[in-house]
């Protein structure tokens, strides 16, 4: 296989992984739909920055700790899945107020980027998509290890960018429709919250039992 050939196979399959509902889609919806897009962008740019992470533990993983991640994957399942179920239970318990957000924007949208780097680096999915399917495509026969993390990594936020950030601008929208009704926020909210610890709550059991 060339080394296009299997670039092209890696973006088929991290196009779709992103694409598919986890902690991050409904991380970035959620924001948008209570925050607008401003908070729906910086939940989206926190997870990008996680994608970087991510890229560079997969370069790191292949190169150096090829022994050791085995061992990893059911603490890394068991810690960010906690993680995700905590997030989802405080949003779920929580009586978001539109009004309310808008008061303090820059505090909140630095608190949300955090929020989405956390999410992103603990989330359980893209963990186990590293440790799949990275060793699986970077191959020395294809050039330095650096080069072909900067071409994965490029592409991992290229597609995170296109996926949740056009869900954040789109969450963001219907959000407009809400201003009026700050009770259906609530429950939006309250709802969205529910589903990540249900959707966590899974990825704990699966965690626990590799472990």
């Amino acid at each position: 296989m060339t080394y296009a050939e299997n670039f092209w196979l890696f973006t088929l399959l991290l196009a779709g992984i992103i694409v598919v509902p986890g902690m991050d889609m409904i991380f970035v919806i959620a924001n948008g739909l209570t925050g607008g897009r401003r908070a729906g962008i910086a939940a989206t740019s926190g997870i990008m920055l996680g994608g970087a992470f991510h890229t560079l533990f997969g370069t790191v993983a292949v190169t150096a700790l090829s022994t050791l991640v085995p061992q990893l994957a059911g603490p890394m399942l068991v810690i960010g899945s906690g993680y995700m179920i905590w997030i989802g239970y405080t949003l779920a318990k929580s009586a978001i107020v539109i009004d309310g957000i808008e008061a303090s924007k820059l505090h909140r949208t630095a608190r949300i980027f955090a929020q989405g780097l956390i999410t992103c680096l603990l989330n359980p999915k893209a963990w186990l998509f590293i440790l799949a399917v990275y060793p699986q495509f970077m191959r020395p026969e294809y050039g330095p290890f650096w080069r072909q993390a900067l071409a994965m990594g490029a592409l991992t936020l290229l597609l995170q960018g296109l996926v949740y950030g056009g869900l954040a601008i789109a969450a963001s929208k219907g959000r407009d429709a809400l201003v009026s009704r700050p009770e259906i926020t609530i429950w939006i909210g309250r709802a969205a919250g529910w589903l990540l610890v249900a959707i966590a709550a899974l990825m704990l059991l699966e965690g626990w039992r590799s472990w």
